[in-house]
């Protein structure tokens, strides 16, 4: 049986919130993005959507440079396949959501090649 108070529950809830949103925000934002290939993937609501950025050598990867429409897709998982890191989301409602990625040295500002995708939803 647990003896904690209310007070003690929400004491440890918010310690866990803020070092949650600390880890989040140790990465500096991207800066400009060079010129880059943009794809066009037209899909409908509940579908999932899957992108393939290539590995890179020497300490570089891809990073999602820029916030993107949530309510249109939302990304539900990443993994390493073969010679490519890929990306999937689901098409959660209508509308478009522009994903733009970025390669980068470690968690640097500096986008080293671009990537855009632009998803529309029916």
């Amino acid at each position: 049986m647990s003896t904690k108070t209310p007070a003690t529950t929400l004491a440890v809830a918010a310690a866990v919130a803020a070092s949650a949103t600390a880890a989040c925000a140790s990465a500096p934002p991207v800066g400009p993005l060079p010129a880059g290939p943009t794809s066009t993937i037209a899909t409908t609501a509940g579908e999932l959507v899957a992108v393939a950025l290539p590995h890179r050598s020497g300490g570089r990867s891809w990073r999602i440079a820029r916030a993107f429409n949530s309510s249109v897709v939302r990304e539900v998982s990443e993994a390493d396949v073969g010679a490519n890191v890929v990306i999937v989301f689901k098409a959660t409602g209508a509308g478009t959501a522009t994903l733009r990625f970025a390669l980068t040295r470690g968690e640097t500002a500096k986008a080293l090649e671009s990537r855009t995708f632009v998803v529309r939803v029916r």
